[in-house]
């Protein structure tokens, strides 16, 4: 039989453990938005940039513990689009993973062009110039990332942690080389541009919310992930944090290294660290440090992950029945849904051709916040509508929580420009077009909702034996030690200043 024919609804296989769950979704995120979108924000607060990316963390907490709730109970492939089909509807739940898809296709062609500039921004940092256009470089790597997530699930999860470790690695060298040129005034000392205030401050924690974006990542993977009743909970209670952490350290060395009168400058840069370092006369080797470590490292990181998350709510979508069962196939021997990978490489293939940064995540942005709406909203549903799911973790307060949430993330809503809202209710227009085209004339009753009550089974909810659970626990006590500390770590370099200048 050919190696690439497969039935419409085989299962996908389980190798991720905790750190790839963790990988994976804070490589989701680790990229345009900390580069670009937070480094603006820096730009426009100054030092008090801490204080958005402190509620950005607040009001994505809550959130990832309902995505942990609903992971943790329904371990399927699709994430949020298989929470809203099960608590709200199935059209509800095509419409979040419509909207989650184009988002992450957005990620992921961002991040091409994003590792195509950084790229070539490694060599002429020792004065090399690559006669390669942006595109050219961007198409190429997407060809290496989409063969290598049909390679193989394994593939996925050591792409993941190579990349993220690289990058967190190359983050503590670039670091600790940084701190000689950190002027601690630039954090008790006012710009004039600020003089007048620091703007929309709503609009600003907005921005750095984007940088949180893709918390759930790991959700999407569920029906992969091993011991997902435990590992899925964990890494959500991880990635905030991790993500914050990341976000504030890098902030304080932007800050630290630019000075107050050129800082203004980074709220409209394309290139927000690059041009920093390159305004601080900081050129050489540790501009091609940082140079390798968000295109090797972040960049790298979100374009794995941003392009094996969304053929995984494609495959689910086509599983119930949304969408041509074509995507439903998996490779026999990888076992991939390899058909949903190469035909999401070809959309993101066409953004990049745009070469248009500001569309691309115009037309994330607006995608990004109408999932989590329909996220949050469905763990209502399924606590409403389906009270007896046995549930391995509840998020408290879910009543008052999830409203609340709701709420604020309809409020970051009001802050996107017309331009993003207008894309994004394009889309789903588009998506709806379909969904009822096709549903019209291919019924399939095999819907999550009828399917939840399988989670019992052996199969998903095997308990890990003794001396692996120990590991388990070990590994993630070391875990969130290390979270802990970088925290700690991040909140202390915004107070020292204060205490010694």
């Amino acid at each position: 039989m050919d190696q690439m024919n497969s039935g419409n609804s085989q299962s996908l296989k389980r190798a991720f453990g905790m750190r790839e769950s963790v990988t994976l979704t804070v490589g989701s995120v680790v990229g345009v938005g900390l580069f670009v979108t937070g480094a603006n924000v820096a730009g426009l607060m100054g030092n008090a940039v801490i204080i958005a990316t402190l509620v950005a963390l607040l009001v994505t907490i809550y959130p990832a513990l309902l995505y942990a709730e609903m992971g943790a109970a329904l371990p399927y492939a699709g994430g949020t689009y298989q929470y809203a089909t099960a608590g709200l509807s199935r059209p509800v739940g095509f419409l979040a993973g419509w909207s989650y898809i184009i988002t992450m296709v957005s990620v992921s062609g961002a991040e091409a062009l994003s590792f195509a500039f950084y790229f070539k921004t490694l060599f002429s940092a020792f004065g090399v110039s690559i006669p390669i256009s942006d595109t050219v470089i961007a198409c190429l790597i997407l060809v290496i990332f989409v063969g290598l997530n049909v390679w193989g699930i394994e593939m996925t999860g050591r792409v993941a942690n190579a990349t993220m470790f690289f990058f967190w690695g190359i983050a503590i060298v670039w670091f600790i080389m940084m701190i000689p040129n950190i002027q601690l005034p630039n954090f008790v000392e006012t710009p004039d541009f600020l003089s007048g205030g620091s703007g929309n401050f709503i609009a600003n924690v907005a921005m750095i919310w984007w940088c949180f974006a893709g918390f759930e990542a790991c959700c999407s993977l569920g029906e992969e992930i091993r011991y997902p009743h435990i590992n899925i909970p964990r890494a959500m209670f991880l990635t905030p944090f991790i993500i914050f952490a990341v976000n504030a350290l890098f902030q304080w060395f932007l800050v630290g290294i630019v000075p107050t009168d050129l800082l203004e400058s980074l709220a409209t840069a394309s290139a927000p660290y690059a041009e920093a370092m390159t305004a601080a006369g900081i050129l050489g080797i540790p501009l091609a440090m940082l140079a390798a470590g968000i295109a090797f490292g972040g960049g790298l990181s979100t374009m794995n992950a941003s392009i094996s998350t969304p053929p995984r709510y494609l495959f689910a979508m086509a599983r119930d029945g949304g969408l041509p069962k074509v995507f439903t196939r998996v490779h026999s021997k990888y076992k991939t849904p390899y058909v949903a990978i190469l035909f999401l490489g070809g959309l993101t293939f066409l953004l990049v051709l745009t070469n248009s940064m500001d569309y691309i995540a115009s037309l994330s942005l607006f995608a990004d916040l109408f999932t989590y709406v329909i996220g949050i909203a469905a763990a209502l549903g399924l606590r409403k509508k389906m009270p007896e799911l046995d549930r391995p973790y509840q998020a408290p307060g879910i009543w008052i929580g999830a409203p609340v949430s709701i709420l604020i993330y309809l409020i970051m809503m009001t802050q996107l420009e017309k331009l993003a809202v207008l894309s994004g209710i394009i889309w789903c227009i588009l998506g709806m077009f379909i969904y009822w085209g096709y549903t019209r004339h291919h019924k399939n009753a095999d819907t999550t909702a009828s399917r939840a009550s399988s989670l019992s089974c052996a199969s998903i909810r095997e308990e890990p034996e003794e001396e692996d659970s120990r590991k388990m626990d070990r590994e993630y006590l070391l875990w969130k030690r290390i979270v802990i500390i970088a925290v700690i770590l991040a909140l202390a370099l915004y107070i020292v200043p204060y205490i010694i200048v």
